[in-house]
């Protein structure tokens, strides 16, 4: 293979599911120099443990890595300390520096879970930015104007709405701008929601005198009610630290659509095999069958693939034992009054039921199951952000998704 094919190849996995390359033609030329590039992905250790949703960066990384690049996974226990303003519209508390470090530890052994340990690089930033003195931030907060800082989203929000913005949140991108130029990155990888910080990285480092990184942006991955972005806050989450079967059972709770961007975004498999498995389901296969593959690639990857296996088997015996038949409709129901609602109601705006009053009779003759579990009361109330299977009488069934 020439080194002309080499690249386009390379180009190919760099660019499988990313949303923006800023600039792409930046990427190709550094490419073409055939040496290692630096890559950079920042978390700040907000919470002690990772979902799937942040895997997608960490995989892209592995795909870095796979090419020959240098990893560093960037740990922002300095920057945690002043809180990522990004997307919110009040002022973040920090956090205590003994939580950030203990959250800290818990990401470096998650991350082995995708990346190769000696191939990665591990950085703090308080290394380079607890240095920094009174008259160095103030030349950092120089090269950047309150106007600039006012294009973003959420700093233009809450000042046209009169909320506060605290001076040392506008510190925040600049210190993630210049982490970059701390570690000379080649290339840094974020979320969109992160683009502007990113780009403040590509500024810092013309300004002292560095080639300015690329920035490769990708999706922010929705949860398991596929519309909101995976949180924990949202329970739409699977935590890279749950139980198989419990792992197992989320990707299989999953809509038939959602799969396939779980797949191009978590999956490890080449696009042309899910290619392939996309057109095989089109003409006929169940969709049931492919996602199958999916959870079993996902529990190995962070468990092995006997605890996968294992998984698989507990997921079947469940459904036989509960006579849960195993193609049943999903619907999707959205609240926008409250965060809860109770069976009854949930039923009517289902379409499962003419009204309330039939579903609390079948409540009470024993006549509605909720993953299998008969209910007796019908006030209880089901959670925003919940996957649930129901079951009227003996032969109908409803996956519902609350979002």
């Amino acid at each position: 293979m020439s080194h002309s094919e080499d690249r386009n190849s390379a180009l190919e996995i760099i660019k499988r599911g990313a949303v923006e390359i800023l600039l792409e033609t930046e990427l190709i030329e550094r490419l073409k120099q055939n040496k290692p590039l630096r890559i950079k992905a920042g978390f700040d250790p907000t919470a002690p443990d990772i979902h799937i949703g942040h895997t997608v960066l960490i995989n892209k990384m592995r795909h870095f890595q796979d090419l020959g690049h240098e990893i560093i996974f960037l740990i922002g226990d300095f920057t945690a300390l002043i809180g990522d303003p990004t997307g919110k519209n009040a002022t973040r508390p920090p956090l205590a520096k003994d939580e950030i470090l203990a959250n800290a530890k818990t990401y470096e052994t998650q991350i082995y879970k995708i990346l190769i340990p000696e191939k990665t690089h591990i950085v703090f930033n308080s290394t380079w930015l607890a240095k920094l003195n009174a008259i160095d931030i103030v030349k950092l907060a120089s090269t950047y104007t309150v106007a600039r800082m006012l294009e973003r989203d959420d700093f233009s929000k809450r000042f046209q709405d009169n909320r506060p913005i605290a001076i040392h949140e506008f510190l925040y991108p600049l210190f993630q701008g210049y982490d970059s130029v701390a570690i000379a990155a080649d290339i840094e990888l974020g979320g969109t929601d992160q683009k502007f910080n990113l780009l403040m990285g590509r500024e810092l480092q013309k300004h002292f005198g560095q080639k300015p990184q690329i920035v490769l942006t990708m999706p922010l991955l929705e949860g398991l009610d596929g519309i909101q972005k995976m949180s924990k806050s949202l329970n739409n989450y699977i935590g890279i630290n749950d139980a198989p079967q419990e792992m197992f059972g989320k990707i299989m709770s999953i809509s038939d659509t959602l799969m396939w961007r779980y797949f191009e975004l978590l999956s490890f498999q080449p696009l042309s095999q899910i290619s392939q498995w996309h057109k095989e389901v089109a003409t006929g296969l169940n969709p049931r069958d492919v996602k199958i593959k999916l959870a079993l690639e996902i529990v190995a990857r962070f468990h092995s693939s006997t605890a996968a296996n294992k998984a698989h088997e507990d997921f079947v015996l469940r459904f036989k034992q509960k006579g849960i038949p195993e193609d049943i409709q999903t619907l999707t129901i959205t609240l926008t009054a409250s965060n809860e609602i109770s069976v009854p109601h949930l039923f009517k705006q289902a379409g499962l039921a003419a009204g309330t009053t039939e579903v609390v009779r079948l409540i009470k003759h024993g006549g509605i199951k909720i993953d299998g579990q008969k209910i007796e009361d019908p006030n209880i109330k089901i959670a925003k952000g919940t996957t649930h299977i129901y079951q009227i009488g003996k032969r109908r069934f409803a996956k519902i998704v609350i979002v």
